[in-house]
């Protein structure tokens, strides 16, 4: 069990308090470097950046695809995997995978999973951007003990989406997904099948994450512990190398930290072509040299290799503290190894997106945080902490709404998850969001002060969900608040 401890630190890191320029990592605090120092001490050491290579991701099959469903067995339980070479390290999982494993599902096909747990703690298991009913949303209070299984329906009913599944246990999701139980969930659909972009294994799943290691190569979890959690783990290794051919490949990116964002860019400045965010393919993909994502985020890029001569070995760089570069600033490196016939490309218009309804109702929502120095201070949405039985939004079914999310505090960086709907983004601090953000969402970042104006649609279940900030150690500290459709 978590506790509220003091969350300025890391939380002023993240907003990134360090940036990675010309002349190296240059924090804004001077305390930052000290502090990353002294958590680093006595941990084990972690092997030179690209001298391990990147799994894939394992792919999960299903026990059985009768009745027009497929439907999965997975057990929750702790396990020792090697993350740093040689060493065993203690971990939570979904069947035994560090990272978790990649769940493929299809619009319009129904996915059951039994989970059972086998660990000494509650957890409730959150399909993070899905639509579903309220008794299989994974709620923070849904919980489901130790020894005992829960069975989660997911109709996916909804677009093609690189979603995930995550622990959502109220005072334990924190901890919980530090040590491991996350895990991706790949939701097709007809028109992204009928796309013409890389697939099979020139498809790559990559959960991105960071992490920090006591001198026996254990996790070390500690809230708010984000100058500490200085090594980069890509597929759960720190990092990687990966080795591709000289063609294009389409990575589906996923910010699976606690706490970290993350800003994404080629070491040669090299384009990447985004096509896709949270909620599935962009209507038109885009050329970029940076990709920013904050926790939970996802983002689905393709990069074509084919510009490169064989031996050529591109780094994929993090330009975010805290942390030196050499602890964060390399996240994995591409090593072209061979050359490869490529039939894909990616196409100028990718999908339509859903019309907006007119909306009927605007709310004001505004996320803070205690900046005042207390030893604990509170997560608060609308100046409250988050309670289970209170109801602070009521809507009406099959309405559509204008929110204005802000970030109220002038230190501390959050962001915005709202749980069973994916929403756009209408404007980003009174003006018109770039290109990353012109699809559908269903996390948002807010840097402190920032305000977005975001537009949803509630036309499916009914029931109560919640919306919190997905800096899990925020949310876990009452960062969170209940919405019910009734």
């Amino acid at each position: 069990m978590v506790t509220r401890r003091s969350v300025l630190g890391g939380a002023i890191a993240a907003t990134g308090a360090g940036l990675l320029t010309a002349g190296g990592l240059t924090p804004l605090l001077g305390a930052g470097s000290a502090q990353a120092t002294a958590a680093a001490a006595g941990a084990v050491t972690v092997p030179p950046p690209f001298t391990v290579r990147m799994p894939t991701l394992p792919v999960l099959s299903p026990i059985s695809q009768l009745g027009g469903q497929d439907t999965y067995a997975v057990t929750i339980r702790e396990v020792a995997r090697e993350i740093i070479p040689g060493v065993q390290t203690k971990v939570l999982t979904y069947d035994g995978h560090f990272p978790g494993p990649v769940l493929r599902a299809r619009s319009g096909r129904k996915v059951v999973i039994r989970h059972r747990n086998t660990l000494t703690m509650p957890v409730s298991v959150h399909l993070h951007g899905g639509s579903v009913s309220p008794e299989n949303d994974g709620g923070p209070m849904d919980t489901f003990g130790p020894g005992t299984s829960r069975t989660y329906t997911y109709p996916n009913q909804q677009p093609g989406a690189g979603l995930w599944f995550h622990d959502h246990a109220h005072h334990m999701e924190s901890e919980h997904v530090f040590r491991g139980l996350s895990a991706t969930y790949l939701l097709s659909d007809d028109n992204e099948r009928s796309l013409p972009l890389p697939a099979g294994q020139y498809e790559v799943p990559i959960a991105l994450r960071d992490a920090r290691f006591d001198e026996s190569g254990q996790l070390v979890y500690a809230m708010d512990d984000v100058f500490g959690r200085t090594t980069i783990l890509a597929n759960g290794r720190p990092s990687p190398y990966f080795e591709v051919a000289a063609r294009k490949y389409r990575f589906r990116l996923l910010n699976s930290s606690n706490m970290r964002f993350f800003q994404l860019r080629l070491s040669d400045g090299g384009q990447m072509i985004q096509i896709g965010t949270d909620g599935g393919l962009l209507e038109r993909p885009f050329t970029t040299d940076t990709v920013g994502l904050s926790p939970a985020e996802r983002a689905d890029v393709v990069i074509d290799f084919s510009r490169y001569p064989v031996g050529t070995k591109i780094v994929l760089e993090n330009t975010l503290g805290p942390g030196t570069p050499d602890q964060v600033g390399k996240v994995l490196r591409f090593d072209v190894v061979r050359t490869a016939s490529d039939p894909s490309r990616v196409p100028d218009v990718l999908r339509t997106l859903p019309a907006m309804p007119a909306a009927t109702v605007q709310r004001n929502i505004v996320l803070s945080m205690d900046e005042d120095g207390r030893q604990e201070p509170r997560g608060l949405m609308d100046g409250q902490v988050w309670d289970a039985q209170r109801i602070d939004q009521t809507i009406a079914h099959g309405t559509s709404e204008i929110w204005t999310v802000t970030n109220a505090n002038k230190i501390v960086p959050h962001n915005f998850h709202m749980h069973l709907v994916q929403f756009r983004v209408l404007e980003r601090n009174g003006a018109p969001v770039g290109p990353a953000e012109a699809g559908l969402k269903d996390t948002v970042r807010l840097f402190p002060g920032e305000t977005v104006k975001l537009h949803a649609t509630f036309d499916t279940y009914k029931g109560t969900y919640v919306y919190h900030c997905h800096l899990l150690d925020h949310s876990a500290m009452g960062m969170m608040a209940n919405f019910r459709i009734r």
